[in-house]
């Protein structure tokens, strides 16, 4: 009896973690949904040779952020493209890589401006960081929780660091449109995905997918992006080696019943 009375009070005063640990399922889909996202700067984002952090309300220490951005230049300026090129987890932080961190080169999405939505002052606390004249690049940061990183979507992650990155904005896209054969033009200003295109097209085409599943067969890696949820049409859009290699269409009815409905011809 004495010792379970002990066993008791030591678990009584022992520490509860505030969140549960993230699982191996729960990583592996945060990896698919978060990385390859695209978003634009709302702040001058700076290179960095260790992650710069982010607290959970989207603020960040503007003296360690100005620092950087003094030794290296900026990986983003305002209205800036920028692309998540990898995911990780490192206890209670969660790292993302922007345009494949600090050695990454210079994309086309770098080089075009877009407007609306940045605030002038571009970070917390009152400092300015100011414009450096290194072209733009990449950088990591790091999202930092007081204990484990905690059980939430890609979404809800992509929402803390929209102070400083804005996922919501389909941006750059009338003068990438531009640079695309008139055929492929015209698909994506329909809201049409076709075979042949790429990750970036086809997220002009129809934004960010409801749900990424990978499948992996006869040593050849798929991705499905698939946009609707039942009941209602659904379309599966597969990619192999970064292309579309098949579009399909299907309906599914309630209780997740699922009809094929015939491609439309073009």
């Amino acid at each position: 009896m004495r010792v379970f009375l002990i066993v008791a009070i030591v678990g009584a005063l022992a520490p509860v973690s505030a969140t549960a640990k993230l699982t191996d399922e729960q990583k592996l889909t945060l990896l698919r949904d978060l990385t390859s996202e695209y978003g634009s700067a709302q702040v001058i984002v700076p290179r960095s040779k260790k992650p710069l952090e982010i607290r959970p309300d989207g603020a960040f220490d503007p003296q360690e952020w100005g620092e950087a951005l003094r030794e290296f230049g900026p990986a983003a300026r305002l209205g800036d493209m920028v692309q998540i090129t990898k995911v990780d987890f490192k206890g209670k932080k969660l790292e993302l890589e922007i345009n494949h961190g600090i050695k990454g080169g210079a994309k086309w999405w770098h080089r075009i401006q877009v407007s609306g939505g940045a605030n002038a002052g571009g970070n917390r606390g009152g400092q300015t960081l100011g414009q450096a004249s290194n072209a733009p690049g990449g950088t990591t940061l790091a999202i930092v929780f007081e204990d484990e990183i905690p059980d939430k979507t890609a979404e809800e992650f992509l929402a803390i660091l929209k102070p400083v990155l804005n996922f919501d904005e389909r941006s750059a896209s009338e003068l990438y449109l531009e640079q695309l054969e008139p055929e492929m033009r015209e698909a994506i200003e329909a809201g049409e995905v076709r075979e042949g295109m790429d990750r970036d097209m086809t997220l002009l085409a129809k934004g960010r997918p409801d749900r990424k599943v990978r499948d992996f067969k006869d040593g050849v890696e798929t991705e499905d992006w698939i946009y609707g949820k039942p009941p209602g049409d659904i379309v599966f859009v597969t990619f192999e080696n970064g292309e579309v290699i098949g579009v399909k269409h299907t309906h599914a009815n309630l209780g997740g019943q699922v009809r094929k409905i015939e491609p439309v011809k073009r």
